[in-house]
C-alpha cells in the first residue's frame, strides 16, 4: 500500500509540472498570436519550458513531497512569466522589442515573488524545494533583464545577472562560501531591488542619465552586499562545514525568507 501511495503522490506532482509547461505554452502562443515572435523568441521560450518542466519534475520526484503545495503553484505561475519575459528578450534580437508586455509580465513576476513565500508560511507548506524554486525563479529573472538592459547600457550591467551564478561557481572550488549568515534585512532589500533597478531601466520612462544612475546604485548595493557577506563567512569559515548548495546565494537572490 505504501508503494501505490508514493506512486499516486509522485503521478500528483508530475501532473503539476506539467500543467506548468502546459501554461507556458499557452503563454507563448498568446504572444506568437498578439505580437508575432520570431524564431529566436519561440526556440528560447520553448527551451526555456522544457528545462524548467524536466528540471522541477525531476526534483519533486526528489524531494518526497506529498503535495505540490499553493506557495509552489504561485512560484510556478511566476516561471511562466518569467519564461515569456526570456522569449521576449531573445526576440528583441531580432525584432523591434515590445517594452510594454515585457514590463507587464516582468511587474508581475515581481510582485508574485512576494507571495509565495507569505502562501508557503501561512500554510505550513515551507520546504527547501520550494526556496530553492523561488531563487532560481529570481536569480534567472535578473539575468534575462540585466541581458536585456545590458543591450543599451552597456555589458557591464550583466554584472548584475551573473554576480549570484558566479558566487555559486566559486563555492564550489572555496567551500567556506557555503557557510550560512545570518539574516539580514539589508540582504533582502538589496535583492529586491536589484529586479526593481532593472524593470525601470527596462522601460524606459526615465531619462538615460537617471535610468544609468539607477542601475549603477543597484549594482554598487549589489556588489557591497555581497563582499559583505564574503567578509563574514571568511571570519567564520571555520566554524562552518561545507553544504551541497549555497545558502549565501540563496539568500542573496530570493525573498522566501522575507
Amino acid at each position: 500500500m505504501a508503494a501505490l501511495n508514493n506512486t499516486y503522490d509522485t503521478t500528483l506532482l508530475r501532473q503539476e509540472t506539467a500543467v506548468g509547461a502546459v501554461a507556458q505554452i499557452l503563454l507563448l502562443t498568446l504572444l506568437g498570436t498578439a505580437l508575432g515572435l520570431g524564431p529566436a523568441g519561440w526556440l528560447t521560450g520553448l527551451v526555456f519550458a522544457f528545462a524548467t518542466w524536466a528540471v522541477l519534475t525531476r526534483a519533486v520526484c526528489r524531494s518526497w513531497l506529498r503535495t505540490f503545495g499553493a506557495a509552489n503553484r504561485v512560484t510556478l505561475a511566476r516561471a511562466t512569466l518569467v519564461g515569456g519575459v526570456t522569449a521576449l528578450v531573445a526576440d528583441s534580437f531580432e525584432s523591434p522589442p515590445r517594452v510594454p508586455v515585457l514590463v507587464a509580465l516582468t511587474t508581475v513576476a515581481l510582485i508574485l515573488d512576494g507571495v509565495d513565500g507569505k502562501v508557503a508560511r501561512r500554510t505550513g507548506t515551507a520546504s527547501p524545494l520550494g526556496a530553492r524554486f523561488d531563487m532560481e525563479v529570481d536569480a534567472f529573472l535578473i539575468l534575462v533583464l540585466s541581458v536585456y538592459v545590458a543591450t543599451s547600457m552597456g555589458p557591464w550591467v550583466l554584472a548584475i545577472g551573473a554576480m549570484r551564478y558566479a558566487f555559486v561557481v566559486a563555492a564550489r572550488a572555496l567551500p567556506w562560501l557555503n557557510g550560512p549568515l545570518p539574516v539580514s534585512t539589508a540582504r533582502k532589500t538589496v535583492a529586491a531591488l536589484q529586479g526593481i533597478a532593472l524593470l525601470v531601466a527596462a522601460s524606459a520612462l526615465l531619462p538615460r542619465p537617471a535610468a544609468l544612475a539607477v542601475v549603477l546604485v543597484a549594482l554598487a548595493l549589489l556588489v557591497w552586499s555581497f563582499a559583505r557577506d564574503i567578509i563574514w563567512l571568511w571570519h567564520h569559515r571555520t566554524r562552518h562545514t561545507a553544504l551541497p548548495q549555497s545558502a549565501t546565494a540563496v539568500r542573496h537572490m530570493t525573498h522566501a525568507d522575507a
